[in-house]
């Protein structure tokens, strides 16, 4: 199986420990990076959001990659050789792995979230994404979306074909430390996943969820001051979407 990488950085910070970390799995591979490098396999596209650097950065895959793996360059990938293995043996067309985050309010949320998606997958998650080249194909370009993962999650689901969440293959990655910006990192990816709601038409499930999830989220408050910045962050991204945020800025906080 020829398997492709196609990293998304930012900024010049962790590219170095990327290329090393890709030579070790031994993969060809390309980083659409927002700042100029002078690195093999880098490329240069100014920050406009992760959706606008897949779209520019495929159509420098070759046309015989089977799989396209998307992965963010500030992630250490665990265990890659078991989500190949799953993509291989059950005719999956897009699988996305467990995160490993080690300190700060996502931690508890990225667990809550996990018990989710094994039931249900309402959201995907960017940092590793395997996605076979023909069906990634019919996708792009993906439209201006700040959630531009779960997008690509509930279009492959759209399109008919299955999708898995990967546990046993799992990438180290850091996220917010304080709760001002767990909140402010909630509403950019709520306000997304709206965003990516508005132009697909993913399994019944799927709505319903998210037509729920404003009633359902002060439930978050018996999680205390993280609960409750959730729920901010949660209701805030969907007043942005409903005052018609229709932006794609790929930010940091």
């Amino acid at each position: 199986m020829k398997v492709f990488f196609l990293v998304l950085a930012r900024d010049e910070k962790h590219v170095v420990q990327k290329i090393q970390e890709l030579k070790v799995l031994a993969v060809p591979f390309l980083i659409v990076c927002g700042s100029k490098l002078n690195y093999p396999n880098v490329i240069y596209r100014a920050p406009r959001g992760k959706f606008d650097a897949i779209n520019f950065g495929f159509r420098f895959i070759p046309e015989d990659i089977e799989v396209v793996v998307l992965n963010d360059v500030d992630t250490s990938i665990k265990n890659f050789e078991a989500a190949l293995s799953q993509f291989q043996s059950d005719d999956i067309a897009l699988l996305f792995v467990k995160l490993s985050i080690k300190e700060g309010p996502q931690r508890l949320f990225s667990h809550i979230l996990d018990q989710i998606r094994r039931t249900i997958l309402v959201t995907a998650a960017g940092e590793l994404m395997l996605i076979r080249y023909e069906v990634l194909k019919k996708i792009v370009p993906i439209p201006t979306c700040k959630a531009e993962d779960s997008y690509l999650l509930f279009k492959v689901l759209e399109l008919g074909y299955k999708c898995t969440f990967c546990e046993k293959c799992y990438v180290e990655t850091e996220r917010t430390k304080t709760f001002k910006n767990e909140e402010l990192y909630k509403r950019r990816t709520v306000c997304g996943i709206y965003q990516a709601l508005s132009c697909t038409n993913p399994p019944c499930v799927v709505k319903i969820f998210y037509a729920l999830l404003p009633l359902f989220s002060p439930l978050l408050l018996f999680f205390g001051k993280k609960g409750y910045f959730w729920m901010k962050g949660i209701l805030g991204g969907l007043i942005d979407y409903l005052r018609g945020d229709k932006g794609g800025v790929w930010s940091t906080y």
